[in-house]
């Protein structure tokens, strides 16, 4: 469908913006300060500038652009809140955290993935829409599952 396509499109180019931001930010070790996080932030924006200046991708920006807001108000960059969130931008919201979680980082190891999905539902109704952690867990997961035991 159109919106599986958007989505397809949005999980990568979400952070494209990041090419605005120095490498050093990226590649920190440890904590960001506030005005080091402030800067990281912009990637967002920046993304938004991008991908909105491409008029066959207008229904990928809802995702992009707001893949860092919180289903309880408090992300960024707009501190929008529950279903004023677009669909596809909590969707990629869950698919993000967990793919960050889940992967290296150059201040700590990657976490399992019983751990990941922990910190999921502990995160559902704060961070993310409980029904599309619920809808990740249950049917999204199981189908990565079966495609990786197959690459295998």
């Amino acid at each position: 469908s159109q919106s599986q396509r958007a989505l397809r499109i949005a999980g990568l180019l979400h952070d494209l913006g990041k090419i605005g931001i120095p490498d050093h930010l990226l590649r920190k070790p440890g904590p960001l300060t506030d005005t080091e996080r402030s800067v990281m932030r912009q990637h967002v924006l920046l993304t938004e500038r991008i991908v909105g200046g491409v008029p066959q991708l207008t229904d990928v920006l809802a995702a992009a652009a707001n893949h860092h807001e919180r289903y309880d108000g408090s992300g960024y960059p707009r501190g929008l809140k529950g279903e004023e969130i677009p669909l596809l931008g909590r969707i990629l919201a869950i698919a993000d955290a967990f793919s960050a979680m889940t992967m290296d980082r150059p201040y700590r190891k990657a976490l399992s993935w019983s751990t990941a999905v922990q910190e999921l539902r502990q995160n559902t109704g704060t961070q993310f829409d409980p029904a599309m952690v619920e809808a990740f867990i249950n049917e999204v997961l199981p189908q990565i599952d079966q495609e990786k035991a197959k690459a295998a």
